[in-house]
């Protein structure tokens, strides 16, 4: 992942890249919820977790999981959490994972990122506490 032509968050090896995106209900219960579950979730190869092949995780902040275009034609993101709410909760989900025993590495919060992804599978889950 890329903000400004700088490498800031990548993970060379299988692993999950993990959107997180947070509303106005969220609480740090919940992002340590999360946490565990991303780190014992078996989707690897063999129905194994990060936890059980010590695969990475790259975490970033997504605003836009919360827009919302059933009317009109341009999203709103009002059911997303505002910065000061939402960038401490994602952090709660990083230090979750590295306390639990995870490689974690991170996006910028609210930067405008060039994210790339091969996505084996593919698999994507929407993941709700």
């Amino acid at each position: 992942m890329e903000v400004e032509g700088r490498t800031v968050g990548e993970i060379a090896e299988p692993g999950l890249l993990v959107l997180v995106g947070v509303t106005h209900t969220d609480t740090r219960a919940e992002a340590a919820k999360l946490a565990a579950k991303l780190w014992g979730l078996r989707i690897l190869h063999g129905e194994k977790s990060c936890s059980d092949v010590a695969a990475p995780l790259l975490v970033i902040s997504q605003f836009t999981l919360y827009g919302d275009a059933r009317k009109g034609r341009r999203p709103t993101w009002q059911a997303a959490a505002p910065g000061p709410v939402a960038e401490p909760l994602v952090d709660a989900v990083v230090e979750e994972l590295r306390a639990l025993g995870a490689h974690v590495e991170t996006g910028v919060f609210g930067a405008d990122m060039k994210v790339s992804l091969v996505n084996d599978g593919p698999i994507t889950l929407v993941l709700e506490f």
